[in-house]
């Protein structure tokens, strides 16, 4: 970064002066003169250079010259002093018959000194980056990345915490979650006597971040506790906090570099934007009990890194799912499915569970990245069931991230459990490209007085992130409430690399009346469930009430195809209509729609394999004719259909296999700082 600094100097004295390599003295040559002076002369030794302003109307060579009123003499240093004082300047002041007056005679001392980041965004902190001061979204861009060190290096459960809840560094794992700032320095052994190096931030930032500096460890004779801690407290000291706003840093000294670790203690929410600024100032003591002035500072900025929601298209790497003590088939069906798709299933016991088996609902996974870093990061839903503590206990660890957005009991509703919270693969819309997808939530209608929402701190902090900017969608409409009830992803080798599904009544009458018109209109719905009243194909298309309630399903579901069809950008062809129907159920005083069988948009997608709820449709030729319908519609993708019974653990108690399943999938190659904005 340029810097400009005006200096005053005393004519018929020494004047010390320190000044940063890169920087600019200004002298007012008229203001230091003494009266009656009518000329001027400089003289330097060979690290300084300067220049006049304005330029002087006779050569500068043909001194002395001409002193006029608004002459600035402009001083630079070339490179590092090797020692205190060991460059001069001098201002010759003449009388109107060129006779000496006086003279101002400055001792310099030049240091380099720089506070680096990585503001080009390459994993490595590079000295001075004239950007590093400000930052700019896209490829082309700049600016640090900082990451919220919101994973937990405590190995046991009882000791556990988040390690930005921690006001030390207590193993030195826990430094790479952390952004690198180096101070360099160039010059003498040490600041002349009266000047130190400040680093310092503002109170809002400090609610953000904190700052520690590399030291010395201090040696113990405990070695079990030595290898225990891997470096101690003392090992990296906290320099700036929302205690500590300013603090002496040590200089470096010589040719040599001090290393600062930046801890981000916040994602971006509604009051934060994600900016933080830490500044550093070299300031002089003028005389003992005066105030310190600074005489040259620097500045880097950082960006906190958002929380990235994954969609289904993005490769599933572990399934995690609840054992009931009435679901070992439909365990034992997800095991099978998912060592097929490769990746690794994880069984949440009972009694950690405590009988909760909504697993989706409980939590949502996500990442956050830098160039330096990145690994996972869960968000723990406001809806504390049984599986409350099952993010926190389970996941948080070593590189694996945890946050949360408490909301107050009487704010929190069934829209808050995340199976209503998804994301979208990459999309288009207008010109405005989405590389890593836009984030979808269920909300109540935009104009209805009443309603559930999700609650507002769980919003706001989605809108907050940024890069996934959310579409929210009438969800309020359904019994649960969750958008995964009538639509998801999966992958497609064409188009736009997906296909948006919908439940859609209208699919579902369309193809009850072709089996109808096929002579198949007493085939049977539920045949192969024993407990379940049976509903012929004729039954059910003779059922007036159960059309008009699934025509009021379906203008809902239409709805919310136009707002996917318009953020998303999609046309009717990437679109693919599920047939399932629904009924409408008394839920207080309003009614709400639930499937009337088996969900099957409700899915779990690893890669082309698919977990479909079985729906138990009529049979034709001995196969239900749901199932093969969902297959003809998916398998033309490449896709691979895997009917899971989960009618009496999972779709009689209001979920299907999607809201009992939760998987983390590898994150986006692409980097969210390439965005353009």
């Amino acid at each position: 970064m340029a810097h400009s600094r005006t200096l005053r100097v005393d004519c018929d004295r020494t004047n010390d002066v320190v000044c940063v390599v890169g920087s600019e003295l200004n002298v007012h040559l008229n203001r230091s003169a003494p009266l009656e002076s009518s000329f001027f002369s400089v003289k330097c030794t060979s690290n300084v250079e300067y220049s006049i302003t304005p330029t002087p109307s006779v050569p500068v060579h043909l001194s002395p010259l001409p002193l006029h009123a608004n002459q600035v003499l402009l001083i630079r240093m070339k490179h590092a002093s090797k020692h205190e004082k060991d460059s001069k300047l001098s201002v010759w002041y003449y009388g109107k018959k060129k006779e000496v007056l006086g003279k101002a005679i400055l001792h310099l001392t030049a240091f380099e000194i720089s506070l680096d980041v990585d503001a080009d965004r390459d994993g490595e902190v590079e000295r001075d980056n004239p950007n590093k001061g400000s930052w700019k979204w896209g490829p082309n861009g700049h600016g640090a990345v900082l990451l919220v060190n919101c994973d937990s290096e405590t190995r046991y459960r009882y000791l556990k915490t988040l390690d930005h809840e921690k006001d030390s560094v207590s193993r030195v794992s826990d430094l790479k979650d952390m952004s690198l700032m180096v101070l360099r320095t160039k010059g003498p052994p040490k600041l002349p006597e009266g000047y130190k190096l400040n680093l310092h931030i503002s109170q809002s930032d400090a609610e953000s971040v904190r700052v520690f500096r590399s030291g010395s460890p201090k040696a113990t004779s405990n070695f079990v506790v030595s290898i225990f801690y891997s470096a101690f407290v003392e090992s990296y000291p906290l320099v700036l906090s929302s205690e500590v706003l300013s603090k002496e840093v040590p200089y470096p000294g010589d040719d040599a570099e001090l290393k600062l670790y930046m801890e981000g203690l916040r994602f971006p929410d509604k009051d934060f934007n994600g900016l933080v600024t830490i500044n550093l100032s070299l300031l002089d003591t003028i005389k003992e009990g005066l105030p310190e002035t600074p005489i040259f500072t620097d500045r880097v900025v950082f960006r906190v890194a958002p929380w990235i929601m994954t969609p289904n298209t993005l490769q599933p790497e572990e399934v995690f799912v609840c054992r009931t003590d009435d679901n070992q088939f439909f365990l034992d069906e997800m095991t099978r499915l998912v060592a097929k798709s490769g990746c690794e299933i994880k069984i949440c016991p009972k009694y950690l569970n405590r009988g909760d088996r909504w697993m989706q609902d409980e939590m949502e996974f996500g990442y956050i990245d830098s160039p330096h870093q990145r690994f996972p990061v869960v968000l723990d839903s406001p809806r504390d069931r049984e599986l409350a503590d099952f993010p926190f206990d389970q996941l948080l660890g070593p590189d694996f991230g945890y946050v949360t957005r408490t909301a107050h009991r009487d704010d929190v509703s069934s829209l808050d459990s995340f199976g209503n919270l998804e994301v979208s693969p990459p999309v288009t819309v207008n010109g405005k490209h989405f590389p890593l997808g836009r984030i979808i939530i269920g909300v109540a209608f935009p104009t209805a007085i009443t309603g559930r929402n999700m609650t507002q701190v769980v919003q706001d902090f989605l809108w907050a992130q940024n890069v996934q900017e959310p579409v929210a969608l009438f969800s309020d409409w359904l019994y649960v409430g969750h958008v995964d009830e009538f639509m998801s992803f999966v992958p497609a080798p064409d188009r736009k690399g997906f296909r948006l599904l919908l439940a859609s009544p209208d699919a579902g009458y369309k193809l009850f009346k072709r089996l109808q018109n096929n002579g198949h209109g007493k085939a049977t719905l539920f045949e192969d469930l024993p407990d379940e009243k049976k509903l012929t194909v004729d039954e059910i298309l003779g059922n007036e009430s159960l059309q008009s309630e699934n025509n009021y399903v379906q203008s809902c579901i239409d709805w919310n195809r136009d707002v996917l069809k318009r953020e998303l950008g999609l046309k009717e062809e990437d679109i693919i209509d599920l047939p399932i129907l629904f009924k409408l159920v008394e839920d207080k005083t309003e009614l709400k729609a639930q499937a009337f069988y088996p969900d099957m948009v409700n899915m779990i997608v690893l890669g082309k394999n698919l977990g479909i709820p079985k729906p138990f449709g009529p049979k034709v030729n001995g196969r239900c004719a749901l199932e093969a319908e969902t297959s003809s519609l998916l398998e033309g993708l490449g896709l691979n259909c895997t009917f899971i019974d989960d009618f009496a653990t999972y779709h009689k108690k209001l979920g299907e296999v999607h809201c009992g399943s939760n998987v983390r999938r590898k994150p986006f190659d692409y980097k969210w700082w390439n965005m353009e904005m």
